[in-house]
């Protein structure tokens, strides 16, 4: 189960999403899915990543990636790129994050056929459930600029129902991992 909310960004003309909800895996299986890295399970289950790469690894955890995304919403969005520049941190109590913002680089100007999208600073955090080491707590907040054309209304309509299936579809992709 995830809630969703939401309220307008400060950062552009669009909103800033929330969701939250306790996944069955460790907050190290529900990384394992989600870490932003080239080669990682996110393309497998998340229907929203078609292509992941890293650009440019800055450090061993900062590093400028470029993600791709198929058509979505019957195809009323048409693929999508974004470059982010990408950081991830592990805390004390066993909190795992990752951040991110947009960026230009040099080595990734925009391609045919995509349009360029922009996120704002988003991001996921992976929090241990206390006394429950199987279970763990993710926060994502998204705030996304999709570029292009698309009226607001089908933005706003895309967001949260793309939000409760990504957790949806995280869920079902730790139950395998652990499997």
């Amino acid at each position: 189960e995830v809630a969703v909310s939401w309220r307008p960004s400060t950062e552009f003309a669009g909103n800033l999403y929330r969701g939250e909800g306790i996944l069955p895996a460790s907050p190290r299986d529900v990384w394992e899915c989600i870490k932003p890295v080239a080669g990682g399970l996110r393309t497998k289950w998340d229907q929203n990543v078609k292509d992941f790469e890293v650009i440019e690894a800055l450090t061993d955890t900062i590093s400028v990636c470029r993600t791709t995304t198929p058509s979505a919403f019957m195809r009323i969005i048409s693929p999508r790129e974004f470059v982010d520049v990408v950081v991830m941190k592990q805390y004390e109590d066993g909190t795992i994050l990752s951040a991110a913002t947009n960026v230009e680089h040099l080595l990734c100007p925009p391609r045919p056929n995509f349009v360029r999208g922009f996120n704002y600073p988003c991001g996921c955090l992976c929090i241990p459930v206390p006394g429950e080491p199987d279970r763990t707590q993710l926060l994502t907040f998204f705030q996304t600029d999709l570029g292009g054309f698309l009226p607001q209304t089908v933005v706003d309509s895309f967001f949260p129902s793309s939000i409760s299936g990504f957790y949806s579809n995280l869920t079902k992709a730790v139950k395998t991992l652990k499997a």
